[in-house]
């Protein structure tokens, strides 16, 4: 599916580009605005930083068209090889309970918990820290993330949101725990749209990319609100914020490896929050695809996204369509497995839904051949003359094992009968099971004692640093 012609692909970047030389973007770090003016960037009147087209197009020509990492289990996954790859929401505050439906306060056992659910489900490929928790000190909430998220999977895990070149810097020392931190980890900084870079923000893109850490720029715009309500000019100035982004970091360390991250919004415009669960939000994905594949980087964008506050038919039908459309559009990577409430919380049994829903989206992904081994004439013809139907045919048995109908475990398939002596369980009921056993049953390889004692040290560090 294309969800912008050639044409438009260009008129976003051409708009893009005048965005970027004509108007700007707020930039006052000192280093950076040097840096900047001395590759051909100038102040404008009203003291923003101006890039020209060439400018932009050297940073674009040094960003390699492929991202890797690496878990600590061994497993390498590539961003770009042409592979749809899956990961989870990360930050949400509260867990929602599918029983009670109420939510509480996530805790670091919460962000344990979470991690070694994902590292169980097979459609989830890079882990992201998943909570928030609020039983540390907020100036420790990323790095204590990232720091209880590596002894519960064994998968690529992402780094946490950070705020600053010092906060950086301790996630930095705790990659390399682990090994190389530029192969074993990835950083997402978010500009904060329209078009202002903080200076915080800029130290800390600048550290990570001094420490060759893949980078993701991440602006998260609401069109309507923080960005032009119509979808292409969001686009356009999220494009900008990306590409602004990916200038600072190719200057500071040019070839650094680039994610192109796009996580634009709707405004709901009776009431001025963020919708998550619109179709917009699916069909901005896939442009935000788009502009990223002109480019020839590999793309990360919004996957599953609901505004429901629950595990109902809401929450089903938006996180399909919004994780359907930019599939279609060839994504890389989509984010979203366990959110729900625009972001603000999660379950655990939304976890395991997510992974059933995904293994459906690769499975459309696959379609269906036309070959004369799938058409199967002769196999009607046999059937014809024999049985007149297929279920005894070596065609279906290989078929079946071919993965031509998808097996689901939690989506209900049998008859009103059956679903009643089973007591008419919900879904939510069966992935809270399904959840439930995982926890109980799956096991992650711990981390070397030292490398626990590693980690804690880190945090006493940062501790005694960070926290006031």
């Amino acid at each position: 599916m294309d969800a912008l012609q050639p044409d438009e692909i260009e008129a976003i970047h051409t708009a893009t580009l005048r965005i970027l030389s004509e108007i700007g973007v707020i930039l006052e770090q000192p280093e950076a605005r040097t840096l900047l003016t001395a590759a051909g960037a100038t102040i404008s009147a009203q003291n923003r930083v101006l890039i020209p087209p060439q400018l932009v197009e050297w940073a674009l020509a040094q960003c390699p068209p492929t991202l890797s990492t690496r878990g600590r289990g061994g497993t390498t996954v590539t961003l770009g090889d042409g592979s749809l790859r899956w990961h989870n929401l990360g930050g949400a505050r509260d867990v929602f309970d599918p029983a009670t439906t109420q939510i509480r306060a996530a805790t670091v056992q919460d962000v344990c918990t979470a991690a070694q659910i994902l590292d169980a489900l097979e459609n989830c490929t890079c882990v992201t820290p998943f909570f928030t928790p609020q039983d540390v000190p907020g100036e420790l909430m990323g790095l204590a993330m990232y720091r209880h998220t590596l002894p519960h999977t064994t998968k690529p895990v992402y780094g946490p949101g950070v705020q600053t070149a010092r906060e950086t810097q301790y996630f930095v020392r705790m990659a390399e725990v682990l090994g190389n931190p530029s192969e074993v980890t990835m950083m997402a900084i978010s500009p904060v749209s329209p078009l202002n870079f903080p200076a915080h923000l800029v130290e800390a893109m600048m550290e990570a990319a001094r420490s060759g850490l893949p980078f993701g720029a991440l602006p998260c715009p609401t069109a309507g609100a923080t960005a032009p309500l119509t979808i292409s000019g969001a686009i356009a100035q999220q494009n900008a914020e990306v590409l602004a982004s990916i200038v600072l970091v190719q200057l500071v360390k040019p070839g650094l490896p680039v994610l192109y991250c796009g996580r634009l919004a709707m405004m709901e415009p009776r009431t001025g929050v963020s919708v998550w669960g619109g179709v917009e939000l699916g069909l901005a994905s896939a442009g935000t695809v788009a502009m990223g594949h002109r480019y020839r980087l590999p793309v990360n964008v919004y996957g599953f996204s609901t505004n429901s506050h629950t595990l109902d038919l809401q929450n089903g039908f938006e996180r399909a369509i919004n994780a359907l459309i930019p599939a279609l559009a060839g994504a890389d990577e989509l984010s979203g497995i366990g959110e729900m409430d625009a972001g603000v919380a999660s379950s655990f049994a939304q976890m395991v839904i997510d992974n059933e829903l995904a293994a459906s989206i690769h499975r459309t992904l696959r379609g269906f051949s036309t070959d004369a081994e799938a058409l199967a004439v002769e196999v009607i013809a046999s059937a014809m003359n024999t049985t007149r139907n297929f279920l005894g045919q070596k065609h279906t048995r290989n078929h079946l094992k071919s993965g031509e109908i998808l097996l689901t475990r939690l989506a209900e398939r049998g008859t009103w009968g059956e679903w009643e002596k089973r007591g008419r369980g919900s879904l939510a009921t069966r992935a809270q099971a399904e959840a439930d056993r995982l926890i109980a049953e799956h096991h992650v390889p711990p981390l070397e004692p030292a490398q626990e004692s590693a980690l804690d040290e880190i945090m006493s560090a940062a501790h005694k640093e960070l926290v006031r």
